[in-house]
């Protein structure tokens, strides 16, 4: 079965940039489009005995959302089959529920109420964290959102947990004809710790860099096999994996990493990388849970 690419839209300026990126990608990959809305009017109004003489404006604003959106995305591209739903519950609720059958939820960076660049939307970070498909958060400068750099991103850190997200940076480069770099991030040992010890010589050691290669060298290649035509550039770079990634980001069309998720103060939260790759990357940025 065709599973759709589902945007989430608000209406917000941040909702429409995700809606024409999301149009293009569902072009690039051709996949159907899903538009949906969140509204929980239906609850409250359908606890009302009272007849209703005319359509309450909750209503009217939550279908005139979701009709502008399909609108907007036929006008940008004729030919794209696209559905649009307004669904009733919250709008982490009925996104999660939509993962479920979606290739992909493609969501804004922020929606209506939040803090104008300053803060990643709730909405976002809790679906980023919990979806069981990839969730592709469009963020970043013009040339990013454009795609002008003809190159896709993707950092490596434990290929065990992130051969789905190898796997989609792969299919995403073939299918913009872009190269792919991959990064892996290693740290050197502070002096005097026991890493940066002196190894006896009839124990051979490798680097830190040289086992970052191997551990790079061995994520990739099996999805490489399978996507001969992708151009593949190898990085391996000293310093922070959050940091190397954002700094890289400003060159990419599209950052790629590994949920890696975790249990925080606030319930299940996206890795350190992914969290920082969602607030601060120059580009879009695709967060892949190992079940995708």
């Amino acid at each position: 079965m065709e599973h759709p690419l589902t945007v989430g839209t608000d209406g917000s300026d941040a909702a429409f940039r995700s809606l024409d990126w999301a149009v293009d990608e569902a072009v690039r990959h051709a996949l159907p489009l899903r538009i949906v809305h969140a509204s929980r009017w239906e609850r409250y109004e359908g606890t009302s005995s009272a007849p209703a003489p005319e359509r309450p404006v909750e209503q009217v604003l939550a279908e005139n959302i979701v009709a502008s959106a399909a609108d907007h995305a036929r006008h940008r591209h004729a030919d794209l089959r696209v559905s649009a739903e307004v669904l009733a519950d919250d709008a982490v609720t009925v996104l999660l529920n939509e993962g479920l059958h979606a290739s992909a939820l493609v969501l804004g960076s922020r929606g209506r109420g939040e803090i104008t660049g300053l803060l990643l939307g709730s909405v976002t970070l809790t679906v980023a964290a919990r979806a069981r498909c990839p969730v592709i958060v469009v963020r970043g400068d013009p040339a990013g959102l454009a795609g002008t750099h003809d190159r896709v991103l993707l950092g490596i850190a434990d290929p065990a947990g992130e051969m789905a997200a190898v796997r989609f940076a792969f299919r995403e480069a073939e299918a913009r004809g872009c190269t792919l770099e991959a990064v892996c991030a290693w740290r050197r040992p502070a002096p005097g710790t026991a890493a940066d010890a002196p190894q006896p010589a009839a124990e051979p050691h490798r680097s830190d860099e040289e086992q970052a290669t191997a551990l790079l060298d061995d994520a990739l290649a099996e999805a490489a096999g399978a996507h001969p035509a992708v151009r593949v550039e190898r990085a391996v770079v000293e310093g922070p994996a959050h940091k190397v990634l954002v700094h890289r980001a400003a060159a990419a069309d599209l950052l790629v990493v590994g949920a890696q998720r975790r249990h925080g103060h606030f319930g299940l939260q996206p890795g350190r990388v992914a969290h920082t790759a969602l607030c601060h990357a120059a580009c879009p940025v695709a967060v892949v849970p190992p079940t995708a």
